[in-house]
């Protein structure tokens, strides 16, 4: 299995366990939860765009 490079978001910090990572790979893109390691989300740059796109525009505020 090659090694995957997992980048931390730049708001993290270092206090703690819960920082978000990606990591790029052959099938798109790896999102993960530094606590939770093993739990790994794929998904591909267009959905991952459109996902944040919805966050900072607040469309998401709505659900539960």
């Amino acid at each position: 299995m090659p090694h995957t490079t997992w980048r931390k978001s730049s708001f993290s910090t270092d206090v703690g366990a819960n920082c978000v990572e990606l990591a790029t790979s052959p099938d798109g893109i790896r999102i993960r939860e530094s606590d939770q390691p093993d739990a790994v989300l794929r998904t591909t740059p267009a959905t991952l765009r459109s996902f944040i796109r919805a966050v900072k525009a607040a469309s998401l505020d709505h659900t539960h």
